[in-house]
């Protein structure tokens, strides 16, 4: 055991963030701790590292074991440049080459028994060095630079210079290079492209030291960590699994003790019924019997309902109007900044009720495509179309149209008057804005707080095509799950920009990846792309033949990047939605029939049943014609399952 933590407690005013902790995590142990935005977990970091102190309760590192801790936010000014500051990493393999190089000079100058002294140091020197594996440091400095995102060309950039995010990747890249027994890391791919994040998903996998990460990224988290820690309303809960095996069980354990409490709801209103009829009774031996229950019922120890879920918040987004089949058509499209080319003469069609995820990597130009659809700013060629009777939903970060004076509430029922009081503070819940933070003008608001009003209000403006820029920033994990819930039940078009794996493998029907200045398009979500991505961008981006534009290429330069291939590859996923929504619905009446067959034998031993021949027959009658039809269920849920994995 590495790290061990026990009756942890902190509060800060009337904030309760944890009380009585306890965890602990093992050696090379890859564990993640999760909750809701708010819920402490930047805060349980910092009282690990030391920054906070407790309010009770002992943190414990292993003796000789050294911690490493990458917080949110770098607040960084060493002169340095990105390379030289990330080499301070290595500082001791710095000295000793530095001290190399000294002796080196000074054995010129020596002769006899100084000399011989002095070759004796340099060689123990050179053999330290080298099994520290001084030789490779920097090329070590520059794999993890480029797995973070740096182009070479940026190694000389001064660090001074840079944006938050770039130097949350330089402190990322030192922190990985010093190499501690543990590291704590806060939010680590906040500021990476899917490359990036797919290259510290695998350094960490192969670390050979344990790792505590808070993070939001799902995918991120099923890949990496085998331990999950939730902390929920001050409780330090652990779960054995990956995320997904997280948040089942969660699922599992919360309706057992939700199922446990209305059994108990259920029984102590009969007994109380039963103690108001004994006493209504008037006799002296009933009114005994009614206060034998109530002690009975005084000694039950009450099972704590468990708190609702904000998951159970169901947003409901539906267009105002239906738009025709085809919503946009985009034809030889090409824009480029001063020293800067994003994509060159591409083309594609989006059809009414596709949901299409633009994914790529940092600076290729993602997010201005989407601004040149809105027409914020203008292409350098070719052109674009929306479809007939088209109404667009813009979401884009950096142009928020919100009112600075207004509240949050405000924001909202000024927009949309017809709304209740309820459904509006649903629909901010649901956003992350509770109790008083709904009267929270909007001016006092940071980035983040007014990127999720805004989403908010573009959920509400029944829009049928939904254009989305990076719409899971600053949303915790719930928030999320309930955006790709509306967004899966929304019957309009969607066009969205995200790195958010996990949200696209949910959310996405189409993928277009903006490589080498055009598009590769994959029908399917984040797994059929994955599974698909070799082939298709060697495909796509394959050298033109003369006179063709690189649409054209993509398009014929093999049978599987063609049309036809995409309508076969948009049935066959058409196909598989239809065998998995037929096997669910057999599932469920399974579990229908079971559940009534258990009833069945439940009511058979009931003393009112079992004498009545004729409610005998009815209820065998009804056993024996569910067993039949389960038979068949049975066999036809295995043809399902079958068809399922081919």
């Amino acid at each position: 055991m590495i790290l061990s933590c026990h009756n942890l407690s902190k509060t800060f005013g009337e904030q309760k963030i944890v009380a009585g902790g306890s965890f602990h995590i093992e050696d090379r142990e890859k564990a993640a701790l999760v909750g809701i935005n708010g819920a402490g977990k930047s805060t349980i970091l910092k009282m690990l590292v030391g920054e906070l102190a407790p309010d009770d309760g002992t943190v414990t590192l292993a003796k000789g074991k050294t911690m490493g801790y990458l917080a949110q936010h770098q607040d960084m000014h060493s002169g340095h440049t990105i390379f030289e500051e990330v080499e301070t990493a290595r500082s001791d393999l710095l000295e000793m080459e530095q001290e190399i190089r000294q002796k080196e000079l000074a054995l010129s100058s020596l002769s006899g028994d100084r000399l011989e002294q002095e070759l004796a140091s340099y060689q123990r020197l050179m053999t330290a060095f080298e099994q520290e594996n001084g030789y490779a440091y920097k090329s070590e400095v520059t794999g993890v630079l480029k797995g973070l995102g740096f182009t070479e060309e940026e190694f000389s950039k001064p660090v001074d210079t840079l944006s938050g995010g770039q130097k949350t990747r330089v402190s990322l890249s030192r922190l990985l290079l010093t190499k501690p027994d543990i590291l704590l890391l806060d939010e680590p791919t906040n500021h990476l492209d899917m490359n990036s994040i797919a290259w510290l998903e695998t350094y960490l996998l192969n670390y050979p030291g344990a790792v505590l990460i808070v993070s939001h990224d799902r995918y991120f988290l099923d890949r990496v960590v085998t331990k999950v820690l939730e902390i929920d309303q001050g409780e330090l809960r652990m779960y054995l699994g990956n995320y997904t095996d997280f948040a089942q069980k969660k699922k599992q354990l919360r309706e057992a003790r939700l199922k446990e409490y209305l059994n108990q709801q259920r029984e102590i209103r009969h007994q109380e019924e039963v103690i108001e009829k004994l006493r209504s009774f008037n006799r002296e031996k009933s009114i005994r019997r009614a206060e034998s229950r109530e002690k009975m019922l005084e000694k039950m120890v009450p099972v704590e309902k468990p708190v609702e879920v904000s998951s159970s918040i169901h947003l409901k987004l539906e267009p105002s109007r239906v738009s025709g089949n085809d919503v946009l058509h985009v034809k030889d499209l090409s824009k480029a900044f001063p020293g800067q080319p994003l994509f060159s003469h591409v083309s594609f069609d989006i059809r009414r009720g596709e949901h299409v995820a633009i994914i790529g990597d940092n600076g290729t130009g993602k997010t201005t495509l989407l601004k040149i659809l809105n027409g914020v700013i203008p292409a350098d060629e070719g052109e674009f179309v929306l479809g007939t009777n088209v109404e667009i939903g813009y979401y884009d970060q950096e142009h928020h149209v919100l009112h600075m004076e207004k509240t949050v509430f405000e924001e909202i029922s000024d927009t949309y008057p017809s709304m209740s009081n309820t459904e509006i503070r649903n629909m901010l819940a649901a956003f992350l804005f509770t109790g008083d933070d709904v009267f929270k003008r909007i001016g006092d608001l940071s980035g983040g707080e007014r990127g999720r009003v805004s989403l908010a209000k573009l959920m509400l403006s029944e829009a049928n095509f939904l254009i989305l820029d990076e719409p899971t920033n600053h949303l915790d994990i719930t928030s999320r799950e309930i955006l790709e819930n509306a967004l899966n039940e929304y019957t309009g078009t969607v066009l969205y920009v995200s790195h958010d794996r996990y949200f696209i493998n949910q959310t996405a029907s189409r993928i277009l990846d903006l490589v080498n200045q055009s598009f590769v398009n994959y029908i399917g979500n984040y797994d059929y792309y994955l599974e698909k991505r070799e082939e298709l961008t060697a495909a796509y981006t394959s050298a033109p033949a003369a006179g063709k534009d690189t649409s054209d290429v993509s398009a014929a330069s093999a049978p599987s990047a063609g049309k036809e291939d995409w309508k076969k590859q948009k049935e066959a996923s058409a196909r598989a939605r239809k065998i998995q929504n037929d096997l669910q619905r057999t599932e469920k009446r399974i579990t229908e029939l079971e559940e009534r067959s258990r009833e069945i034998d439940d009511l058979l031993t009931k003393e009112e049943i079992y004498t009545s021949s004729v409610k005998c027959q009815e209820l065998a009658k009804e056993k024996a014609a569910g067993a039949a039809e389960l038979e068949e269920l049975y066999e036809k849920w295995e043809e399902l399952a079958e068809l399922q994995a081919e």
